[in-house]
């Protein structure tokens, strides 16, 4: 069995946001770039079951859209401990063109479990994995917090309003993880950084998929209003603010 698991190369969630061409482009300058949190958590979960032998996984590979400069990134994946990486030379505009890059990829491979993060800590966009499983016509499972295999079906296991969800589903299959699928990121050893710079990172040009979207311009947020505070002898303004104005009552 052989397991794909996608990963996006964003921004540092402490990074300061800055744009650029009157707020129409990323600034870029200065920022430190890692594997996308759910990605990695993945990741850590495609390694460990990759460890236990009765599994059967034979290789871990992780596939990425985006230019040269996220090599970095997929290498830090393979440190950690993926086997191979596939990189589709392409700026990732949006997640339609992302999915689609992914798919054609995943026509000429063959691949039993493909794990995607829930989403992306920069766009937050929730529409890749989804995306990906029509496109290949797998099925596809979201909200996944545990993976598992038995009987050559993957044991899954999501969380729905009130509890939890078990879905056992023939192979192959997309699964959208969630938090909760793995406790702790696998952290790169030193020998696994060195293997690392040997490991086959096979870069493949685009197709001809247009994306589906155009950003016109980025806003900041407002800055936040000034606290205001209420004596404590004076419940009834404390109610009246949040009604009012915070307008959470």
């Amino acid at each position: 069995m052989k397991i794909l698991v996608c990963i996006s190369h964003v921004p540092d969630t402490t990074t300061k946001v800055k744009f650029i061409d009157n707020f129409k482009k990323l600034d870029t300058s200065g920022i430190q770039w890692v594997i996308n949190p759910w990605d990695e958590l993945s990741l850590t979960r495609a390694l460990e079951l990759k460890d236990d032998a009765s599994n059967g996984i034979q290789t871990v590979t992780v596939a990425h859209v985006g230019l040269v400069g996220s090599e970095p990134t997929i290498r830090k994946a393979l440190a950690i401990g993926a086997d191979d990486a596939i990189r589709v030379n392409a700026d990732p505009s949006d997640g339609y063109f992302v999915a689609a890059q992914l798919a054609e990829v995943l026509k000429s491979e063959s691949y039993d479990l493909i794990l995607c993060g829930i989403e992306s800590s920069d766009f937050n966009g929730s529409t890749v994995g989804g995306m990906l499983a029509e496109f290949l016509g797998f099925p596809s499972v979201s909200s996944v917090s545990s993976v598992k295999f038995e009987n050559g079906q993957a044991i899954l296991t999501r969380e729905i309003d009130g509890g939890k969800e078990i879905v056992t589903v023939a192979t192959p299959v997309v699964a959208i993880v969630q938090k909760g699928i793995a406790k702790e990121p696998r952290i790169a050893a030193m020998r696994g950084i060195m293997m690392a710079r040997t490991k086959t990172l096979k870069v493949i040009e685009p197709a001809s998929i247009d994306p589906l979207t155009e950003v016109i311009t980025y806003e900041m947020p407002k800055p936040r209003a000034a606290c205001k505070f209420v004596d404590p002898e004076n419940p009834r303004q404390l109610v009246e603010l949040l009604q009012n104005e915070a307008k959470i009552i």
